[in-house]
């Protein structure tokens, strides 16, 4: 399911709570109504939003924070691409297929992931490639064959002088900083929200907007206010989720750094 159905289905249990709680209070018996009565429930109310609030803004820290790196580990991998190219260029003519399927592998890597931008121009390289089961595009099956090809053509190499035998190895070394990034970014592009720790969010803000329809007096001015609250918190849990998938949604990181590595490899 989408992270904006997440979101959807989250406000209508939240508006869902809401109304329960509207039905329910003409059924209470006035000692249910008492001000003790209403006063405990202010102080638990009080307690969850506390808890609830809490928990939302640490959320929000931590799947910023984690797109944040992702960001900044997508520009080390761009790094990693343009370094490993200069070295190829340097060794010099044998390492042109290695070259080739580097260009291959960062053109197909922006237009499997970023589907919804224009893709590299030229068909050097494969357009359709599946990703596996709900994850980013950048860790396709194919991607890592077209890898796997660089690396066997690299430690194919046979240096004649010892200039060549340095290049060869910075060329491995380099090769394996850059899988090294790469598996990075695979393992950060899954979601780090379990579902049983958004189950229990979600029952708590339940329970807070039951206990709003149980004391909100009944006008429109309050029927539009608890509204636009399930829609605030609602907002806020898809903005959550979208960004704890940093490569898809409407929260994705930029394809510009390995845009720019593709320009560097493409000279």
């Amino acid at each position: 399911m989408t992270e904006l159905g997440n979101a959807g289905i989250l406000l209508l249990i939240l508006l869902g709570g809401s109304a329960l709680g509207m039905l329910i209070r003409p059924f209470l018996s006035e000692r249910h109504r008492g001000r003790e009565t209403t006063e405990l429930i202010q102080l638990v109310m009080t307690m969850l939003v506390t808890f609830a609030a809490l928990v939302l803004g640490l959320l929000t820290s931590s799947v910023k924070a984690s797109f944040d790196t992702v960001d900044n580990d997508l520009r080390g991998l761009s790094v990693q691409l343009i370094q490993l190219d200069r070295s190829l260029r340097q060794y010099g003519s044998e390492a042109d297929p290695a070259r080739a399927l580097l260009r291959s592998y960062t053109a197909a890597a922006i237009a499997s992931t970023w589907t919804e931008e224009p893709r590299p121009p030229g068909d050097y390289y494969p357009k359709q490639v599946s990703p596996p089961p709900a994850s980013g595009s950048i860790e396709a099956v194919s991607l890592g064959d077209i890898l796997t090809r660089v690396e066997t053509d690299i430690r194919g190499f046979e240096p004649e002088d010892p200039m060549h035998r340095r290049l060869a190895l910075t060329c491995i070394n380099q090769f394996e900083l850059l899988m090294r990034a790469r598996w990075k970014l695979v393992e950060e592009a899954h979601g780090s929200v379990s579902m049983p720790f958004y189950v229990v969010l979600a029952f708590w803000l339940v329970i807070i907007f039951a206990s709003f329809g149980l004391s909100a007096p009944r006008n429109v001015l309050s029927y539009v206010t608890i509204v636009l609250g399930a829609l605030s918190i609602a907002s806020v849990i898809f903005v959550i989720l979208d960004l704890d998938t940093p490569f898809s949604g409407v929260f994705m990181v930029s394809s510009q750094p390995l845009r720019d590595a593709l320009a560097q490899l493409s000279r």
